[in-house]
């Protein structure tokens, strides 16, 4: 299958999709709360509907209405094997929680997460008390606790999934526990990871992100919890905004633990304008230049951005590539050479990826099943020379499977 996107003028009002970050977080916490939370602005795609499964199979009853999920919360494995889908978090995070059982389970999934490393969790899961297998470092997992607590290090170098998973799981040890972590990448999530679970009575502390202290047994509350919109799933329609016209956003919060929320300063820098009113926020087309942002701990954004970039006079220098191998595609090497074919000039090096704007011409890409390099080919042809044929635009069902609807209202 293919999409074509045309040049067009945006001008647009839209809802922006529910945090898939926060979705699965919540899943996870609903899970561990003994009777009923209710969560509500869930967007299905495919990363929560895989979280949901893990609920399911892990002991809870969940039913959903429209965006709303009613979880009947209760730790009790009824399934040996947990499919994870094509979810890094997903998975990441499952496999702590997995180790608060003694019997052995087995988490898995498809795609590429067959391939993404979680060799990481093996220390800090053995120094506490569970036993953890891996498959040449990835997928499928194999564990079986019980997660006794205790003092553990934790790498965080690649990913803060892991530490996510470990913080979820350990109010639920029996001992409390002392984490010292190393090379955190992308604290942000780390922040939302403790906003949820604060939210369903649970808690942990921590000195600078570097060493966090979670008491053991604690017991989760159920709640009734609302997910915020998604800065991730929106950053490609605000990129096509401050490109191609002007868009507004309802959903979003301005005061986000969301790592992506900083898509605000790049598009500031970018020279796009930026107003809010009435909770919703508008970005529009204004004088574009060349900016300097550095990615490291939002490297979702890599795309949208490199979209930007591609209409901004001069050369954008992106910092934070180097997180970038290990995403549904490798990411820095699938942007150079798609948009490459839309004569965007991209370098590589390092840390370091470079943006050369200028004339952007139609033509084909491939997604690479990669969703978020469908939605960036969708922002950066809004204001190309011709078309933009995206092969395989599927994908996005990842995480925002109205994307191209709600894009193409937008256009006019």
């Amino acid at each position: 299958m293919k999409k074509s996107v045309k040049p067009s003028i945006v001008n647009g009002h839209l809802a922006a999709p529910g945090s898939k970050s926060y979705a699965q977080r919540a899943l996870a916490a609903a899970l561990l709360a003994p009777g009923r939370s209710v969560l509500h602005g869930l967007t299905w795609c495919d990363d929560v509907l895989a979280a949901a499964g893990v609920v399911r199979a892990l002991g809870a009853v969940l039913d959903t209405e429209g965006a709303t999920a009613v979880v009947d919360g209760g730790f009790a494995p009824r399934a040996a094997t947990l499919h994870c889908g094509e979810a890094g978090l997903g998975i990441r995070m499952f496999t702590p929680i997995a180790t608060l059982h003694d019997q052995p389970l087995t988490l898995t999934g498809e795609g590429s997460l067959l391939t993404r490393p979680v060799d990481m969790l093996a220390v800090p899961l053995r120094a506490l008390g569970a036993e953890f297998t891996a498959t040449n470092g990835c997928a499928p997992i194999r564990v079986c606790g019980p997660l006794r607590g205790g003092t553990a290090e934790v790498d965080g170098s690649v990913s803060s999934q892991m530490l996510t998973g470990l913080l979820l799981a350990l109010p639920l040890a029996k001992s409390d526990t002392r984490l010292l972590v190393r090379d955190l990448k992308s604290t942000p999530y780390i922040d939302m990871t403790l906003e949820v679970m604060a939210a369903f009575g649970v808690e942990a502390e921590h000195t600078d992100y570097r060493e966090f202290h979670v008491p053991g047994q604690q017991h989760y509350q159920p709640c009734e919890y609302r997910v915020e919109g998604d800065w991730s799933g929106a950053a490609c329609l605000l990129a096509a905004g401050a490109i191609g016209g002007s868009v507004t956003l309802t959903g979003l919060q301005s005061d986000s633990a969301q790592a992506d929320r900083d898509l605000l300063v790049a598009l500031e820098r970018s020279g796009a304008r930026i107003a809010w009113q009435g909770g919703a926020i508008t970005v529009s087309k204004g004088d574009l230049h060349a900016f300097e942002f550095d990615a490291t701990n939002c490297p979702d954004l890599f795309p949208a951005l490199a979209a930007l970039a591609a209409h901004c006079a001069g050369s954008t220098v992106l910092h934070g590539a180097s997180r970038l191998a290990h995403k549904e595609s490798n990411r820095a090497l699938a942007l150079q050479r798609e948009l490459g074919r839309l004569g965007v000039r991209i370098e590589v090096d390092g840390d370091c990826m470079t943006v050369q704007g200028g004339p952007v011409t139609g033509g084909e890409i491939d997604s690479c099943n990669d969703h978020r390099i469908a939605m960036a080919g969708a922002a950066v042809a809004v204001a190309a020379q011709g078309p933009v044929i995206i092969d395989g635009p599927d994908c996005v069902t990842k995480s925002y499977p109205d994307f191209f609807a709600d894009f193409a209202a937008m256009l006019a």
